[in-house]
């Protein structure tokens, strides 16, 4: 029930800056192109940005991937673990296997693995955050090659998109 209540927020907000942008057109042809493009850019790239980063983090909460991490504070004012509560190592230094612990810090560094890349590149290279780009890229060529674009304009524009996303999505990263 939730769901549909945002989703119809979200479309509310969307339609009403679509007949906003539509009234454009009787400043210009020119202002509205532009306008309409960037918009429908900028509104996408967040939407599909939205979407990516809800997947990702849903997948690692079902693949039980969380690491534990310290909080901000806590990691500037204590950066190396100093002050932690883990009991250290008392004995002498002639009683210390200093080989097995080398070896047991060394485990704890994280190396670049073929999966790491893969989990790292699997938020960013979703087809939600690709398709958003390309429909960017493709819309500035074509205004630029349509003799349409105009700078002033268009970056302005891709504001609003973004604001616009930023109000109607932000609840559904909850």
């Amino acid at each position: 029930m939730m769901i549909w209540i945002m989703v119809k927020r979200s479309i509310k907000i969307i339609v009403i800056t679509e007949f906003l942008v539509l009234f454009s057109y009787l400043i210009s042809f020119e202002f509205y192109i532009n306008l309409q493009v960037a918009f429908l850019s900028s509104l996408f790239v967040i939407l599909g940005s939205t979407f990516a980063y809800k997947k990702m983090v849903k997948n690692q909460i079902d693949s039980k991937m969380i690491e534990e991490k310290r909080d901000l504070l806590d990691e500037i004012e204590d950066p190396h673990g100093l002050y932690d509560d883990e009991p250290i190592n008392e004995a002498p230094v002639e009683e210390l296997d200093l080989k097995e612990i080398v070896k047991e810090e060394r485990a704890k560094i994280k190396t670049f693995s073929v999966e790491s890349i893969k989990h790292g590149a699997r938020g960013g290279v979703s087809a939600f955050r690709i398709v958003p780009y390309i429909f960017l890229v493709l819309g500035f060529i074509a205004l630029k090659n349509n003799e349409l674009l105009n700078i002033a304009i268009y970056l302005p524009s891709l504001l609003v998109g973004i604001v616009i996303g930023s109000i109607s999505f932000k609840d559904s990263l909850s």
